[in-house]
């Protein structure tokens, strides 16, 4: 029997970024050996509310602020990472995440996007239909994005 893992969650959020089209933006992260696309996300710094964290993702990531939240999944969706990675990230001291998403508007053009701005998370950025977007995730947030694109579907296709 496995002992269940008493650490933590790390609270974060998620931000589904939609263009004038519906498309979902989503970044190649840099730190791999193989293409691992999602969505920005991060970390929530204290006394920080999760609206204001998701701002300042989407600028650190994207490089961009020229959105607006037009939609918030108002419940805290989890998921485990894999023990090797839990152990090696955040110096060991989470499981996982537990996300507050947030759907937001990109009111730029696609020059505002700029990987570079800040120290890079993503290598490459694109623009992609909101079903495929579960087919290009690590499967262990896939749970996650399955939940994201449910609710926030009908937001992609005004």
């Amino acid at each position: 029997m496995v002992a269940a893992d008493a650490r933590p969650y790390r609270k974060c959020v998620g931000i589904m970024m939609l263009n004038a089209d519906g498309l979902v933006f989503v970044g190649d992260r840099i730190n791999t050996d193989r293409q691992d696309w999602q969505m920005p996300q991060g970390g929530i710094e204290a006394g920080e509310s999760p609206d204001v964290a998701a701002y300042r993702e989407l600028e650190e990531e994207a490089g961009t602020g020229k959105a607006e939240i037009i939609g918030e999944i108002p419940r805290w969706i989890s998921y485990d990472l894999p023990v090797d990675i839990s152990r090696r990230v955040w110096g060991g001291m989470y499981r996982g995440q537990m996300q507050r998403w947030f759907a937001m508007r990109f009111t730029g053009t696609d020059d505002d996007i700029r990987l570079d701005r800040h120290v890079p998370e993503f290598s490459d950025w694109r623009w992609v239909p909101i079903d495929t977007v579960c087919d290009l995730i690590i499967p262990f947030k896939r749970q996650v994005y399955s939940e994201v694109v449910r609710e926030f579907r009908p937001l992609a296709c005004r």
